[in-house]
């Protein structure tokens, strides 16, 4: 958005012209504004995908980054910007043009494309400027609507549903400047032409940290179709006091076109009244990066971002979409959008489903994008729409620290995402302490998992401590036995030993030959064997270090097999894993 330049008189001399104008009755010929939002969608407005919007948003802020780190109009990153975007577009299937802008301060090309569906006199069309100032990559301003058009558009083409209007988009140069791009385009307009738009809408700084919810003329039948999306998420949206004619839909009003748009401020400072009901910082700027360096993919708000991408997609479906039989659609969104887990530790969200056309369906979640070490399940993994499940994140002691974005995905009959972010911390706390449950074997078999026999108080073979000992094997024939417990290592702790004692008896004669052994596992990775070989009086104390599985559960697994003859016994007491 640009700078306010008028003096304070001036300024409300302008608005008091552009308010008395819009009030009046419409000239004969002008072009009549569009229909008030329908109580109920004709048919359902697909759910935008804000990661995809951020993607966008990522690309922009790397072009910036590339070529002197602004996309101010007339620029090498102003270019690319459009480039960006044309290609998306048409790949997409859109008739798309570039508009050399002659005026402008900084000579550049607008960006128009327009989906070949509907009547071509019946247009509603959406709009945000392209560039940024010179100071910075300009991510919120204007990146923020310039994204959210981009991923509408590339929505409408993907779904290619009837139309009873046609929708066409732009993005505009050198609105920094003056609203010179915006300005030139509607000036080539014939008479004709501009009767065809029967409504513009203009997407500003829709994004903004410390934002709140304006809509350009509030009030206006234009303005309906935005208004009607806010109040369905009660956000009880204010008029854009701060933008008007400070913006690209200024040049259409001008023009007699009716207007109206989102945007989530600017400079202006929050008051304490909005901070109640919105959230956010009282008397600090909407933006507070506004026209600075600091104004990259940082300085975006996620939540206004993705209400705002969503309410644009409300209004082509209200406006410009046909109706018939509604399709199965659904919506899906994660609560808390953010969160922070610890090597070793975990950390939760519900994801939440809702029915937004047709019948409820089952839907399917996944995630995508969790960085080495750590992984996401669901409980349950699908659910009917409407339903909700817990999302468990979980990072292993040796997960990558950082903050990522998860994309937690439902299918269905569509696909609908949404993105959560993720820090993953190198510190977690030590539950410290003695892991092994019934490590004496006292307690009979819970919770170990052995065969029949292998836990016992037979006086034939002593135990360690106690009465009770494991022991494998000794049965002088071809023969298995096996021992396990699960158990889950803490994270953050300084050290991680696993001991058991060991007592090999065996009636082997051979001094070379293993007949018959003893492995030790973690999982599925092999800590040490032993044989007949290693046979010898009482027992001895074996110690292994598990750091390397903190943060994970494994299973301790002892199998002793035993061949054809001579018997040899592997007996095992009291077993521990002591972290601390």
């Amino acid at each position: 958005m640009r700078r306010r330049t008028p003096t304070a008189g001036l300024a409300l001399a302008l608005f008091a012209a552009v308010t008395a104008t819009l009030a009046a009755p419409a000239p004969a010929g002008a072009a009549p504004a569009p229909a008030s939002a329908a109580p109920a969608l004709a048919a359902a407005a697909p759910d935008i995908s804000v990661t995809n919007v951020q993607a966008h948003l990522t690309q922009l802020n790397a072009i910036a980054g590339n070529n002197g780190g602004n996309r101010r109009a007339g620029s090498a990153g102003y270019t690319a910007s459009v480039s960006y975007v044309k290609a998306k577009l048409q790949a997409a299937g859109y008739t798309v043009s570039e508009q050399y802008c002659s005026t402008c301060t900084y000579p550049s090309n607008n960006l128009i494309a327009e989906w070949p569906q509907g009547p071509a006199d019946q247009v509603v069309m959406f709009g945000a400027h392209l560039d940024s100032v010179s100071a910075g990559p300009g991510i919120n301003d204007n990146g923020s609507g310039s994204a959210t058009l981009l991923e509408n558009a590339l929505v409408l083409a993907q779904q290619n549903p009837s139309m009873t209007k046609r929708v066409r988009f732009a993005w505009w140069t050198d609105e920094e400047q003056g609203l010179n791009g915006s300005e030139f385009y509607v000036n080539q307009l014939s008479a004709t032409q501009r009767g065809y738009i029967k409504g513009y809408y203009n997407f500003d700084m829709v994004a903004s940290t410390n934002g709140g919810y304006f809509i350009n003329r509030l009030t206006s039948t234009t303005a309906a179709p935005l208004k009607a999306y806010w109040d369905s998420l009660n956000l009880q949206p204010e008029e854009n006091v701060e933008g008007q004619g400070r913006s690209d839909d200024y040049s259409f009003q001008q023009a007699g076109i009716p207007t109206s748009g989102y945007a989530a401020g600017a400079s202006a400072r929050k008051t304490s009244t909005q901070a109640a009901k919105w959230g956010g910082t009282a008397n600090s700027a909407y933006d507070p990066c506004y026209h600075r360096s600091c104004d990259t993919t940082a300085n975006i708000s996620a939540t206004v971002l993705n209400r705002s991408a969503d309410g644009v997609a409300y209004a082509i479906w209200q406006l410009a979409v046909g109706g018939g039989t509604p399709t199965n659609d659904f919506s899906v969104a994660v609560s808390p959008t953010s969160g922070s887990v610890a090597r070793g530790g975990s950390t939760t969200a519900t994801v939440s489903t809702a029915t937004t056309g047709g019948s409820a369906q089952t839907v399917n979640l996944s995630a995508t994008g969790a960085p080495s070490g750590v992984t996401v399940s669901f409980s349950p993994s699908s659910v009917t729409s409407g339903g909700s499940a817990t999302m468990t994140v979980t990072a292993s002691a040796t997960a990558t620290t950082g903050t990522f974005t998860i994309t937690v995905t439902g299918t269905g009959s569509v696909t609908r995402s949404v993105g959560y972010t993720l820090t993953v911390t190198g510190t977690g706390g030590c539950a410290g302490g003695q892991l092994i449950r019934n490590s004496s074997f006292e307690s009979g078999s819970t919770p170990w998992t052995a065969t029949s026999g292998v836990i016992t108080n037979s006086s034939s073979q002593a135990a360690r401590t106690g009465s009770y000992k494991a022991w494998l094997d000794g049965y002088g024939s071809t023969h298995t036995d096996t021992l396990s417990q699960s158990v889950s290592i803490p994270a953050g702790c300084a050290s991680y030993t696993l001991s058991f004692w060991l007592h090999i008896d065996t009636a082997e004669t051979t001094t070379g030959t293993a007949y018959d052994r003893l492995t030790v596992q973690v999982g599925t990775t092999t800590l040490a064997s032993y044989s007949n070989l290693n046979a010898a009086s009482g027992y001895t104390q074996r110690s292994f270090n598990l750091a390397a599985y903190a943060g994970q559960t494994v299973t301790l697994k002892w199998t002793g097999v035993e061949d054809a003859s001579l018997q040899t016994s592997f007996v095992i007491d009291d077993v521990t894993l002591q972290v601390g």
